[in-house]
């Protein structure tokens, strides 16, 4: 059984978050329950009672026929009370308005998680409208502007052996070519994805450095057909500036809680 700072986990608990986790990748394509007991190979009379059991608690949803199962509101109203309650997003945000209103891009904060990154603000550009929101998704780290400046500020030995999963065609799925980017990114002092993650889509991304390493990042999203090299420069020159000002402004000492996470 693994173990977790010295106390054993507790496999039941382990399965309920395995359970959430699956059903929150899904996204909008709902699981059976033989699926579901097949991904996390348990008994599929086990799998149903957990499922009863967090759909009358909210955090699992059915169908009129009970056989699809989704996530349900809790999980929503779980990941919204983090959001509001940490105080690192809560200083970034009114900066986040601000370099979307200088620059009339789409501007994001993420956070490390493991090997992805997972976006805790956005601020969208009114040129270019996504159908879904980022914030509370999750991208590999590798392959966007955040992730990129972040695995920057740590050892190449801390990187996976790979390959990568590709995104695009331009994602890089080697370790080689991944720590000869993060080179790149350490000497310019920002990272550059150019239609990496999203095709279509060039990133800039700047590490938080109020954490040693950074576990968050802001960065800049811009069509390529909009990005000139004077917007390009615009665009740094933005990010360089309010990355200082949140810098100097985020929650460090006194009486403020130091999350993990």
């Amino acid at each position: 059984m693994s173990q977790t700072g010295g106390v054993r986990e507790v496999k039941s608990a382990a399965r309920t978050v395995e359970l959430l986790e699956v059903l929150a990748a899904r996204g909008d394509r709902p699981a059976r329950l033989q699926e579901l007991a097949d991904e996390l190979q348990v008994p599929r009379s086990s799998m149903y009672a957990l499922l009863q059991t967090l759909i009358s608690r909210g955090w699992v949803r059915t169908d009129v026929t009970g056989s699809l199962y989704g996530i349900g509101i809790h999980a929503l109203l779980t990941g919204t009370t983090y959001l509001d309650s940490d105080p690192r997003v809560r200083v970034v945000r009114p900066y986040l308005d601000e370099a979307s209103q200088a620059l009339g891009e789409t501007i994001h904060m993420g956070r490390l998680d493991g090997r992805d990154v997972a976006y805790l603000a956005t601020r969208e550009s009114h040129e270019y409208l996504r159908t879904i929101s980022r914030v509370g998704r999750r991208l590999p780290a590798h392959a966007g502007a955040l992730g990129k400046a972040l695995l920057a500020e740590r050892p190449d030995d801390d990187l996976p052996e790979g390959p990568y999963r590709a995104l695009t065609p331009n994602s890089r799925t080697t370790r080689d070519s991944l720590t000869a980017d993060l080179a790149e990114v350490r000497a310019r002092g920002y990272s550059i994805d150019r239609e990496e993650a999203v095709l279509g889509i060039v990133g800039f991304g700047f590490a938080l450095r109020y954490d040693h390493p950074a576990q968050d990042a802001i960065s800049c999203s811009v069509p390529v057909a909009r990005l000139s090299a004077r917007h390009e420069e615009r665009i740094v020159a933005v990010l360089r500036e309010i990355r200082a000002k949140i810098e100097s402004t985020a929650p460090g000492g006194g009486g403020s809680v130091h999350w993990r996470r």
